[in-house]
């Protein structure tokens, strides 16, 4: 089954016919995390970088914020019992779209903020594909593990 992850989204799968999938990552970050052991994935497509910024969206959707997301992402992983150090991370998007003097920079505080978040819980990144101008869609494919980008028409694995 197909789950599309939207803007300010988490899904949470544990069936192997699952498939997450996120559509035009711009300067939004998606993340993905994949549990081995348990065969728990989860992707996150996080719009702006810190909760902060509004405290009252934050509390209606923490989703929205990269660090308020993550944050309740790894929860979920930690509630259903996987061990966050041994987390499979990939991550896409951070790119300047709707900025085209590059003031705001939302994209490189996204993808700072996110690193902050992981370096804190020693999670790695196995893969990424940040930056740049042109929009991605991400899958995980619950079957494998394996997060691919879809850009331009074609597809890679992270």
């Amino acid at each position: 089954m197909i789950h599309v992850v939207s803007i300010s989204d988490l899904k949470i799968a544990d069936k192997k016919e699952d498939v997450l999938i996120t559509y035009s990552l711009g300067s939004c970050i998606g993340v993905t995390l994949y549990d081995k052991a348990s065969g728990i994935g989860g992707m996150l497509h996080a719009l702006l970088p810190q909760s902060k910024m509004n405290p009252q969206r934050a509390e209606q959707n923490p989703f929205m914020f990269v660090d308020s997301g993550f944050s309740r992402m790894l929860d979920e992983f930690k509630r259903r019992g996987a061990n966050p150090q041994k987390l499979i991370c990939k991550v896409a998007g951070g790119g300047k779209f709707l900025d085209p003097n590059d003031v705001f920079k939302t994209g490189e505080r996204n993808y700072t903020i996110l690193r902050k978040m992981l370096w804190k819980n020693r999670i790695l990144i196995a893969g990424e594909d940040v930056g740049g101008t042109i929009p991605r869609t991400m899958v995980l494919y619950m079957a494998s593990g394996k997060t691919a980008i879809r850009s331009g028409g074609k597809e890679k694995l992270l």
